[in-house]
Order: structure tokens, then sequence, then C-alpha cells
């Protein structure tokens, strides 16, 4: 059985997530986690929390697991909304900064065998 946690609209690109989340694919649960709690990229706090939530999801609807019973099985980043800012320039011309969102989905799912 899978359990899921999903986080949306983070302030951070998807582009500087994905390889984070490459890291910890198809890992043990107790493994990714501290692989994560070991990066400083910012994207490894986020996606830190939103699997230890699918972790504890994971936990508290089949009370008989424990953390070296699960494994990432998925994890998907994807690209939120985008804020779309304006910087003055020379003779009365613009530039569009675009501020970039992600979408952060994590699957747990128990080993088998």
């Amino acid at each position: 059985m899978s359990y899921s946690a999903k986080a949306k609209y983070l302030m951070m690109s998807p582009s500087k997530i994905r390889p984070v989340a490459d890291l910890i694919r198809n890992k043990d649960y107790p493994e990714a986690m501290s692989i994560l709690s070991a990066m400083p990229q910012k994207g490894g706090k986020l996606i830190r929390k939103v699997l230890y939530s699918a972790g504890e999801n994971a936990k508290n609807l089949n009370r008989n697991l424990t953390d070296d019973m699960l494994y990432v099985s998925e994890i998907r980043i994807d690209e939120g909304p985008r804020l779309k800012r304006v910087w003055p320039r020379s003779h009365g011309r613009r530039d569009i900064l675009l501020k970039r969102m992600s979408h952060i989905s994590v699957s747990v799912s128990e080993k088998v065998g």
C-alpha cells in the first residue's frame, strides 16, 4: 500500500529541487531521511518535511508499520504558478522577473519480502 504527502506553492524553482529528489528516489525511508538531513540545499529541507509527513501518514493509518518497513516509491517535483515581477530599466523599458514555484509529491510504500 502506498501513503503520500504533498506540499504546494513552495517558493523555489523546480530545477533546483529535482537534483536533490534524484538522490533519494527508491531509497529506504531512514536512509533517505538521513541523506536529506545532511544536505545543505534548501530543497533538501523542503523535501525532508514532505517525506517525514508521508512517513507519519503511513505509521498513523497502519499502526504496525515502522520506519524500516518503508521506502520512497515515488517522488515528483512539478512546476507551480509563476509570479511575475517587473524590474525598471533604462529608457523607460522593463524586464520581467519570473519567481517560480514548485509542488512536491512524495509516496512511500511498504517493502515486499
